[in-house]
């Protein structure tokens, strides 16, 4: 009997319209129609990674993700990508229940024309100042991510951030994300407010992932301290950090800056030309990786969980596993304090 962790799920249920709030995070190449649906049949949450999907794709999953369930399921949509404003327009007129923003913060106008569709707003947050902004702005609700998290990431660790953001955001539900991986941790972060919490690297290797074989089995043999942020060598040369795995694609792209930079100096490139190598050397990386089985040079993004990833699961057993770990957590705790 879930006596002690109904309690705690009530809020998350009640605004996602799930059994249990477990987010699976959007992942691009992985979180397809069938991940979803499979996570959402087995009471969960998830969402479709739209990446920089074309609208039409995008359209075509969302109609075969409602084939395959009939729970709530949401649209993660990147501010920053091109194929971002004829995304928000698709689904004026193919709307979802939820829409998550990541990247920047969306605009209010943005928000409100997703609102108008009838679908609840949820926003990433990865520090203090752009979660007091994205409520200002009208989210129904934040995700924090730390930057232990897979993927793009921002700068402070989960730790820092739920002390800043958990313990006083009190108007909207607050979820958590970032390095999460069992359910006995869960447990902890739902006694500190948590609404619910968002893991992807334990998803991406389930049974239901699309993800290539070589792919699942490189995160299995990974440990924590392989999930690497890309290094930025020079200023004049940004790069967006991305948590992935380390391969021969790290180390090269290292070597790239290091070039560039010296190329730089010797007045031999400009800073938009080494800019634009800087952004392009991960083209189709992630896809190669993903899809491809490219695990030496392809864009292994992975958060820092991956250490706590040891074998391939149903989506239904991780479901369960994480109910289960975090009522048995509370019932220990509950024990020790009373």
């Amino acid at each position: 009997m879930l006596e002690l962790s109904s309690r705690y799920f009530a809020r998350g249920r009640e605004f996602l319209g799930c059994e249990y709030p477990f987010l699976c995070g959007a992942m691009t190449w992985v979180s397809d129609p069938q991940l979803v649906a499979a996570v959402c049949n087995a009471g969960g949450f998830a969402s479709l990674a739209g990446g920089n999907t074309p609208p039409g794709i995008l359209a075509d999953q969302i109609r075969k993700t409602r084939e395959l369930t009939r729970k709530p399921f949401a649209v993660n949509l990147v501010t920053l990508s091109p194929a971002y404003p004829e995304q928000l327009a698709m689904l004026r007129q193919e709307p979802v229940p939820y829409v998550i923003f990541a990247g920047a913060i969306p605009r209010g106008k943005d928000i409100e024309l997703i609102k108008g569709t009838g679908a609840k707003v949820m926003c990433f947050a990865s520090a203090h100042a752009l979660a007091m902004r994205t409520i200002k702005s009208g989210a129904d609700a934040l995700i924090l991510e730390g930057t232990e998290a897979g993927g793009h990431i921002g700068p402070v660790s989960l730790t820092v951030l739920l002390q800043q953001v958990l313990f006083d955001v009190t108007e909207v539900p607050v979820f958590v994300a970032g390095g999460i991986g069992c359910g006995r941790f869960c447990a902890h972060l739902f006694l500190m407010g948590a609404t619910g919490v968002q893991l992807g690297t334990r998803f991406a290797v389930s049974k239901e992932s699309c993800a290539h074989p070589d792919f699942k089995r490189a995160y299995i043999r990974a440990s924590d301290r392989d999930a690497v942020a890309t290094p930025q060598f020079d200023i004049r040369i940004p790069v967006v950090p991305v948590r992935a795995l380390h391969n021969k694609g790290t180390e090269e792209f290292g070597k790239l800056q290091m070039d560039l930079i010296a190329r730089l100096e010797r007045g031999e490139i400009t800073r938009m030309e080494a800019q634009y190598q800087v952004e392009h050397f991960w083209m189709g990386a992630l896809r190669r990786a993903v899809v491809e089985g490219d695990v030496e040079r392809g864009s292994m993004m992975a958060g820092q969980s991956v250490g706590l990833v040891k074998r391939i699961e149903s989506v239904a057993d991780i479901i369960a596993d994480l109910v289960q770990s975090t009522e048995a957590e509370l019932q220990r705790v509950r024990e020790k304090i009373l």
